[in-house]
């Protein structure tokens, strides 16, 4: 039987990252894919110029309507925006405690627009963060959490990915993009340890909606029913031949999307 999973996030016209990312994921990886609209932006690979958000009982109303009628094998949060909007989804999502949520704690985009409100950080936090089977911020997310100084090598980020766990997420998944070198090394912390994650760093500028991307995924292999470990590990390959096959994309003059149908569509030239 197919699995469904359900994206709780942003809406981006360009195709690249929020629910329609998290929808590309969940196809690609054979998981029908639903999505709930927190906010409506105006953006493209060149940044963010509008963010129009959805009032927090039709949030809620979207979410609520999807659970009365369809199995959801997992949730993946993405960007809330509000305060108001993180506590709707938390107090819907704390109804379903049987199903795994994978939660990006989405607040800056990659053009360097704000997608979080400062007091919907506090709520992420003492709301969301214990709902998560697994977290996945970025440095500057993780630091934001915290309310500690970003992350500048591997010892801060594997203290920081524990600490995410200390406040509840049983799972935190650090992400390394942000350190300088060749490498981007993620963490998972859990109760039982870390595991590292080691990537090469690509050279492309095609990297948007990396992070929406590799939650959905996670989210889509727990629907499948991977282990939590089996699930972060397949979403970090899928994303990782995402980014290396990028280029084959001609999409916009800024950060380019990531090739969500990599394994799926021929390339140019092949029979």
């Amino acid at each position: 039987m197919i699995a469904n999973a359900l994206s709780i996030a942003g809406s981006d016209p360009s195709g690249g990252a929020g629910i329609q990312a998290d929808l590309k994921t969940f196809s690609a990886l054979g998981v029908y894919g639903m999505a709930v609209a927190t906010a409506l932006t105006a953006q493209n690979t060149r940044g963010v110029t509008g963010i129009h958000v959805v009032p927090p009982d039709f949030v809620g109303e979207q979410i609520r309507a999807v659970f009365a009628d369809i199995r959801v094998g997992a949730v993946k949060i993405g960007m809330i925006a509000t305060a108001a909007i993180a506590g709707t989804v938390a107090d819907v999502l704390a109804r379903h405690a049987d199903v795994p949520v994978i939660l990006d704690p989405v607040m800056i985009a990659k053009g360097g627009a704000p997608l979080l409100t400062d007091d919907a950080v506090t709520v992420v936090k003492t709301w969301l963060l214990p709902l998560a089977t697994v977290v996945t911020p970025n440095l500057p997310e993780a630091a934001a959490l915290l309310g500690e100084p970003e992350a500048r090598d591997r010892d801060e980020m594997a203290g920081q990915a524990l600490r995410l766990v200390g406040l509840g997420a049983n799972m935190a998944l650090v992400k390394g993009g942000h350190l300088p070198g060749n490498d981007s090394p993620d963490v998972l912390a859990s109760a039982a340890g870390l595991t590292w994650f080691e990537a090469p760093r690509v050279a492309t500028r095609n990297t948007h909606g990396t992070g929406c991307t590799l939650s959905s995924a996670i989210a889509a292999e727990l629907a499948k029913g991977a282990s939590r470990q089996d699930a972060v590990a397949a979403a970090k390959a899928y994303v990782a031949g995402a980014i290396n096959a990028a280029d084959a994309l001609n999409v916009g003059s800024g950060h380019g999307p990531v090739h969500h149908f990599h394994a799926l569509w021929r390339s140019e030239g092949t029979a």
